[in-house]
């Protein structure tokens, strides 16, 4: 059914694929209140992105971890304006690409290695860090060069060190930056409409998400207004990593996909089988009598 959360005001932290997953919850019927988190920008200074796509060209790595979709189509944005100057390196990369074995941190990177073509060799099934060098363990890396794609707000330094304590190479490149001083002005509105029992749910798909919520009402003061919204708010999360970030700073998970399906849409669907046993709030913050 098209209308399954109609009338229910959903609250997303926008990060990097929260358009898309706006549409879905529109299209479900749902009220949606989007909020921006931070904005991406390129890596600051380029020179590391291009040496790494241009050592990758010369001697491909025989493996590639891809950690987000984000990052790989940063990567072809360098691509594609090394490409205007000098014809032929996108094509270059693409190949080189294409001959190493690819793993993904989840579906994200596989969608985005089909835009240009591509799919990946290995989708982990668990998508987090700890999933990665959990999969990568059952591997013989000896030998072999690795390139790494990372993600800003993460320590990766154990991963790291993790592959390369089975014989590996590794050769990481970051390719873009969060902004975490923008928009704070919305997260501090959205803080406010859970307080006041205006949002029949929040929904969170990253982890940095969690972190940026608690950091920016810390440094607002408004860390108490945010619990005690939280504490009136259902929580949908999208997965494990996002449930012990809450669990970290003593928060809860009361929405969770079924059957370990760590995606939008089944998170969608959990959303409106809980959500439905109960009338969505009115503009006041109260179910309609």
């Amino acid at each position: 059914m098209a209308d399954r959360l109609n009338g229910y005001r959903i609250l997303i932290l926008e990060t990097r694929e929260e358009a898309q997953f706006s549409r879905l919850l529109s299209e479900q019927g749902a009220d949606v209140l989007q909020c921006p988190m931070f904005t991406i920008h390129d890596a600051p200074d380029p020179a590391p992105v291009e040496a790494w796509i241009q050592r990758f060209i010369d001697k491909p790595c025989d493996d590639l971890v891809l950690m987000t979709g984000e990052g790989l189509r940063r990567l072809m944005k360098v691509v594609r304006r090394l490409d205007a100057g000098q014809a032929g390196v996108e094509r270059a990369f693409v190949a080189a690409l294409g001959g190493a074995r690819k793993f993904a941190r989840g579906p994200k990177p596989g969608r985005a290695l089909r835009e240009i073509g591509l799919e990946p060799q290995v989708t982990t099934e668990k998508p987090t860090s700890e999933g990665i060098a959990e999969m990568l363990s059952r591997i013989d890396l000896k030998g072999h060069r690795l390139g790494l794609q990372l993600y800003p707000e993460k320590d990766h330094s154990h991963l790291i060190e993790a592959i390369a304590a089975q014989g590996a190479t590794v050769d990481p490149v970051l390719p873009y930056v969060y902004d975490a001083q923008a928009a704070e002005a919305n997260i501090i509105t959205a803080i406010e409409e859970m307080a006041q029992g205006r949002i029949d749910a929040i929904a969170l798909t990253s982890s940095g998400q969690v972190r940026r919520l608690v950091d920016t009402a810390q440094a607002h003061g408004r860390e108490a207004q945010l619990r005690a919204g939280l504490a009136r708010t259902p929580i949908a999360s999208v997965g494990p990593v996002v449930s012990d970030e809450l669990k970290a700073h003593g928060l809860h998970t009361d929405i969770y996909p079924v059957n370990d399906a760590f995606f939008m849409k089944p998170l969608i669907s959990a959303m409106a089988a809980t959500l439905g046993k109960s009338a969505p709030r009115n503009a006041a913050g109260s179910p309609p009598a």
